[in-house]
């Protein structure tokens, strides 16, 4: 047990040096994330949207690397993060289904809970933002002339993006914990199609 808490203060001091040689735009996003940390592990008991307190922390670190890198706050910057937060909602409900039995005996909140038989048309409703967002980030990113095919390598990735989630939503199986959990997992293969889309155009 000592060990483990020595080494959460270094891995704090580690990630603190790494924040303060930053600008003070990001230095303050990241202080102000701590909030959002603090906040979500108790947000299942007073509200029925604790996936919202899950996406606005998860995704933080998109407006945190936009400030690191270009000092301030831009449009493109808000819209990633609304599609990560979209995405949270989308992939977390899913997750929150296997749970929902054990939830409502214990008398925590979900959407999976909120959303009940209407959560296949919410899912629907979270996939479509999250592309929506996210390719009207690529299209708010001031692009050159010369890299129009950046643009179309990135636009690319968000349109298969899409289709890993609607393929998500054919095969899942609400009232099977079993389905939801493999749905769930493959969300990590769902966020690399972009991620290795955007890193392919950032190199043309």
């Amino acid at each position: 047990m000592r060990g483990a808490m020595i080494w959460m203060v270094v891995q704090a001091l580690i990630a603190a040096v790494i924040l303060f040689s930053y600008n003070w735009v990001a230095i303050a996003l990241g202080i102000a994330s701590l909030g959002l940390v603090a906040i979500y592990p108790f947000a299942k008991r007073f509200t029925w949207w604790p996936q919202v307190f899950l996406g606005l922390a998860f995704n933080w670190g998109a407006l945190l690397a936009f400030a690191a890198h270009a000092g301030k706050i831009t449009l493109p910057a808000l819209l990633i993060y609304g599609a990560g937060l979209a995405w949270t909602l989308f992939y977390d409900t899913i997750y929150a289904h296997q749970d929902k039995e054990d939830d409502a005996l214990i008398g925590v909140k979900s959407t999976a809970r909120l959303f009940g038989n209407d959560s296949r048309m919410w899912l629907q409703g979270f996939m479509i933002a999250a592309v929506t967002l996210m390719a009207l980030a690529v299209i708010a990113t001031p692009f050159p002339p010369e890299r129009v095919i950046g643009m179309i390598i990135s636009l690319a990735g968000i349109w298969l993006f899409g289709l890993h989630m609607l393929w998500q939503l054919r095969r899942l199986d609400l009232d099977d914990p079993a389905s939801c959990m493999r749905v769930f997992r493959s969300n990590r293969d769902a966020g690399l199609i972009p991620a290795l889309f955007l890193a392919v155009a950032a190199f043309l």
